[in-house]
């Protein structure tokens, strides 16, 4: 086992690094795991003018720097290599050069052109021609330059007109809007909701009032996981649809099937409970093993259920009949629930850092299915005596 955390190591290398002069970007990386992609808080900002956009994505870094525990802040205006970018002047024109011409005559200087192909041997080389390498990297020699043109030879001072500029690693647009990512990392990463819903209070809301057409939304990490939820309980509500219909078939019964699944929410609230105890916050992978969860609680209840109901077509009075059922069954609920717990038991205390994503799911499965299994014994014996009485009431 290492003695420190990845996200240690991380923390105290940025604090012995510190600021870097002349550099434009820096991250520290600690690959935390878990779903979704990049940085652990994206806002993805949007508008029709560039430069408002960068403006407001400067605005946001900068205040997203208030908060201690974001860093590496990357306010989505990154500019790629440096560039020169050339307009044909007049006096270009008037000696017959074109902006094509200007292009392709600064290429082949710089980049080269093919002379001629020589074979030797089995292979073939190409020949090129352009400047010495001691013109091609000096920026007078590029001023200097000589042209020859339809009309005269000129430099390329007078043909152009030369601005130093920064080109775009990349530019995104959406519905004819330009679009950056301000992203920066969050420690601890439990932190990010907490972040986001003070940005959408105060933060967001100065932004769009400040810049008039200016529009957000969550990006990155944020985003995979809202849509994985959104899939998550959309799966939860057709899971629990079918385990109800499945159960309401074989019992011939709209409210058995209900008494069954009363245990899933308690499983929940031992599943919370499970988290609080081994010190865990919740996660998306707790939900995972809370769905799966659901699934297995149901098998304590069915089995009672089910042996209460033949005793009842047995003849055997109602009262008697769970009575009998609850000292049957228990050994086998009993042992079903410790067995499967036991099974989870390595899981939930491993500590090698490889199978720590696991946890959260072990925990939710194992703590929500014991908890769920005490209610199952206590509760559903009194919703199945409940159920009885009113239907006699009915009748």
């Amino acid at each position: 086992m290492r003695p420190i955390s990845t996200s240690r190591v991380t923390r105290i290398w940025r604090e012995k690094i510190g600021t870097v002069a002349g550099v434009e970007t820096i991250a520290f990386a600690d690959n935390q795991g878990g779903p979704g992609s990049g940085k652990g808080l994206t806002i993805g900002l949007s508008h029709r003018n560039a430069d408002i956009l960068n403006r407001a994505g400067e605005d946001l870094a900068r205040r997203l720097g208030e908060y201690p525990m974001i860093s590496d802040i990357d306010d989505g205006s990154a500019q790629g290599k440096r560039q020169f970018n050339i307009t044909l002047t007049p006096a270009g024109f008037r000696m017959g050069l074109t902006p094509g011409t200007i292009a392709a005559k600064i290429r082949h200087a710089y980049q080269g052109i093919e002379a001629v192909k020589l074979q030797r041997g089995r292979n073939e080389i190409t020949v090129r021609v352009r400047l010495a390498e001691d013109e091609r990297i000096c920026e007078t020699a590029f001023e200097n330059y000589v042209i020859n043109a339809p009309n005269g030879e000129i430099m390329l001072r007078d043909a152009v007109q030369i601005m130093k500029g920064r080109a775009y690693t990349v530019i995104r647009r959406s519905n004819g809007r330009r679009e950056i990512e301000v992203a920066a990392n969050v420690t601890p990463q439990s932190m990010a909701g907490n972040i986001i819903r003070d940005m959408k209070q105060e933060i967001l809301p100065f932004l769009v009032g400040r810049y008039p057409g200016l529009s957000y939304g969550l990006e990155g990490k944020q985003a995979d996981i809202k849509k994985s939820m959104a899939a998550l309980f959309k799966g939860l509500g057709l899971a629990l649809f079918f385990v109800f219909a499945l159960l309401a078939i074989p019992f011939k019964s709209y409210f058995q099937p209900l008494i069954i699944m009363i245990c899933i929410p308690f499983g929940i609230i031992g599943a919370v409970a499970g988290h609080i105890i081994m010190g865990y916050p919740l996660s998306i992978l707790s939900l995972f093993g809370i769905v799966a969860m659901a699934g297995v609680v149901v098998n304590d209840a069915l089995v009672l259920i089910d042996f209460a109901n033949r005793l009842v077509r047995g003849g055997m009075p109602v009262k008697d009949a769970i009575r009998a059922a609850g000292i049957q069954r228990f050994r086998p609920i009993i042992l079903t629930t410790l067995t499967t717990c036991g099974g989870l038991a390595p899981i939930i205390t491993e500590t090698s850092w490889q199978a720590r994503f696991l946890i959260p799911m072990a925990i939710s499965l194992g703590f929500g299915l014991f908890f769920a299994t005490l209610i199952t014994l206590g509760l559903v014996p009194c919703l199945y005596l409940i159920l009885e009485d009113i239907k006699g009431l009915l009748k």
